[in-house]
């Protein structure tokens, strides 16, 4: 399976000479924040481990995975949340225009309806599978989105490049792997990558939404194939080598409380992950029977 490599412009001189990110802590971030938090309230970022960041919002995360030849930006937030992304990343101690690539979790305007603005920003490329690509480029999502009735237009991305299921982003020294998870979104992918700290790697997954969320008169069950998709979905996740998980809508694998206890290497796993949302998935399919 052939890498997307990426030939990029030579970095900024900010990024070679940068004395190092801020100090910055998970318990500033808890202490700063609320469950399920408004999407757009600034929070501060921190350290997840080794090269990877949060630098979201209170309400949404976006994830900054640093390498020697740039960085690697998941999520956006919405269009006004990614300013604050865009002030997180310099707080942390990086420059955005140092942003390479910008990948996506799922095509909602809550997680990247800031794309457009970011891209402007810095200059970075957008990559997504071929449904994520179709939609960035529309401004809007697929028409079999359980959300499509509801969900607000974005502005439409100029250029997408598509990559396959599976396929690793390389940059530099980074690899981060695609792992297609449809169901939130028939484009939804979770990522997962490998980050060291002083000898110490850990496997990190970002694990998309997977809840069965729809428009008013949708129903799940009206489409057996989407479900069953779904369920594929759900069974990846909980196969996945993951010692840290997080999430799109962070309090979704209780990021707060595990920072609270001290530790994000722990709480709530993959395989957890996936049964509850896999319980929810079953509630609603039986909710939508009975009547």
């Amino acid at each position: 399976m052939l890498a997307t490599a990426l030939t990029l412009p030579a970095c900024s001189a900010s990024l070679a000479e940068s004395a190092g990110p801020a100090v910055q802590t998970g318990e500033q971030w808890a202490s700063s924040c609320k469950d399920w938090d408004e999407w757009d309230k600034p929070g501060p970022p921190y350290k997840i481990h080794g090269n990877t960041w949060y630098v979201g919002t209170c309400g949404i995360t976006a994830l900054l995975v640093t390498g020697d030849e740039g960085h690697i930006l998941i999520d956006t937030g919405t269009e006004k949340g990614s300013d604050a992304v865009l002030a997180n990343v310099g707080k942390a101690g990086f420059d955005p225009k140092d942003i390479r690539v910008l990948l996506v979790s799922h095509e909602h305007h809550d997680h990247v309806g800031g794309a457009a603005h970011v891209l402007d920003f810095t200059g970075a490329r957008l990559l997504g599978n071929a449904v994520v690509a179709a939609a960035m480029r529309n401004g809007n999502v697929a028409a079999d989105d359980p959300q499509r009735a509801s969900h607000p237009a974005m502005r439409p991305v100029a250029s997408v490049e598509a990559i396959d299921a599976g396929t690793p982003v390389t940059l530099g020294d980074l690899r981060l792997t695609m792992v297609p998870t449809p169901g939130h979104t028939s484009g939804a992918s979770s990522w997962q990558w490998q980050s060291c700290e002083a000898g110490n790697c850990r496997t990190i997954v970002y694990a998309d939404s997977l809840t069965p969320v729809s428009s008013g008169t949708y129903r799940f069950s009206d489409h057996p194939e989407y479900v069953a998709a779904f369920r594929r979905s759900i069974a990846r996740v909980a196969a996945l080598d993951c010692d840290i998980l997080l999430s799109p809508h962070p309090s979704a694998s209780m990021m707060r409380d595990r920072l609270i206890s001290g530790s994000l290497a722990g709480g709530m796993s993959c395989g957890e992950y996936a049964k509850s949302v896999g319980a929810r998935l079953d509630e609603r399919l039986a909710e939508e029977n009975a009547k």
